[in-house]
């Protein structure tokens, strides 16, 4: 439910339900963020608290002092006691991904277009874009790296979890109805392919 639930609001999510297969995410993809079960089946989300290891939401059936301190010692960066309301976790969540050094520009501008990233919300002048989840997530990524080309794999890893089916297409397809919904609120920006290599996002001349 937890990882439905921030996926509808806009987030990428890999769930996983063991200690052993949250190490395996970690070294296979960049996180930009953690939700950690102090009580998974083979040991503790603690564990998983090391030096380098992506900001972390501690979650807890837990409510003693002492186990909120040790949690946050070991480098947590929130803690949440369930049960807790599903809107407080993603507030929370988003909270930490604004913390010092983590999404430090709050908008970022591009020709007309304008990108909210903590609320991801985009802009072409003062018109707002209705973009879908794909393409929000697409405009994050090559808005963040405007002007030089975003490798379609790491684009792919962006919109896609690893328990998500995805067809040979989806991207180009992503990137497609994003381009489309650029040009036709005539944002300033061309999104431009480099076949076999990935895409760019620069303001038009």
């Amino acid at each position: 439910m937890t990882a439905a639930h921030l996926a509808e609001r806009g987030f990428v999510i890999d769930a996983v339900g063991s200690v052993a297969a949250a190490r395996d995410a970690l070294r296979d993809t960049a996180y930009d963020a953690m939700v950690l079960d102090m009580g998974l089946p083979d040991g503790s989300g603690v564990s998983l608290l090391t030096p380098g290891a992506p900001p972390a939401l501690m979650l807890t059936a837990r409510d003693r002092l002492e186990d909120r301190v040790m949690g946050l010692n070991a480098g947590a960066d929130d803690y949440l006691v369930k049960p807790f309301d599903l809107d407080e976790l993603e507030a929370r969540l988003r909270a930490v991904l604004r913390r010092p050094g983590r999404r430090a520009e709050v908008t970022v501008t591009l020709g007309r277009l304008r990108f909210e990233t903590t609320s991801l919300e985009a802009f072409a002048g003062d018109a707002p874009l209705n973009l879908g989840r794909r393409e929000t997530l697409l405009l994050e990524a090559l808005i963040a790296a405007a002007g030089r080309i975003v490798v379609r794999d790491d684009l792919a890893e962006r919109l896609y979890g690893f328990n998500e089916p995805v067809t040979p297409n989806a991207l180009d397809a992503a990137v497609s109805r994003l381009r489309r919904s650029l040009e036709a609120a005539d944002a300033g920006v061309r999104l431009e392919n480099r076949r076999g290599i990935g895409f760019r996002l620069c303001a038009a001349p």
